[in-house]
């Protein structure tokens, strides 16, 4: 019932842009957070970013200064500038809602010139 569509990966060069989306829609009955993971092969899936309900945000380290997370209702945005190659990876939406996660499939970003 539960669906997390993301958009907005791509490709794209060293020092540009991307900004990923993540929409919610189902029976979640609410959400406490919502955030971005993002897995490279041949390593572990990891947090990227993640935004509260109070806007309270956190960052990876690798990310920080780069990367903003926003929500509005149920969506959200991952504005990403001066990526880097190894910014490259499978983004994943997460939502929390209660007492359990959500995931979305996935969208590619992969940074090369």
């Amino acid at each position: 019932q539960v669906q997390l569509v993301e958009s907005g990966g791509g490709l794209v060069q060293p020092g540009g842009s991307l900004r990923l989306s993540c929409a919610a829609s189902g029976s979640i009955f609410s959400i406490s957070r919502m955030g971005w993971y993002r897995q490279a092969p041949g390593k572990q899936r990891e947090l990227v970013a993640v935004i509260f309900n109070s806007g309270f945000t956190n960052y990876a380290d690798s990310v920080k200064g780069r990367f903003t997370i926003s929500r509005e209702n149920a969506k959200n945005y991952l504005q990403m500038n001066s990526l880097k190659p190894e910014d490259t990876a499978v983004y994943y939406c997460n939502v929390r809602g209660v007492g359990i996660d959500y995931w979305g499939q996935g969208t590619q970003v992969t940074v090369s010139s």
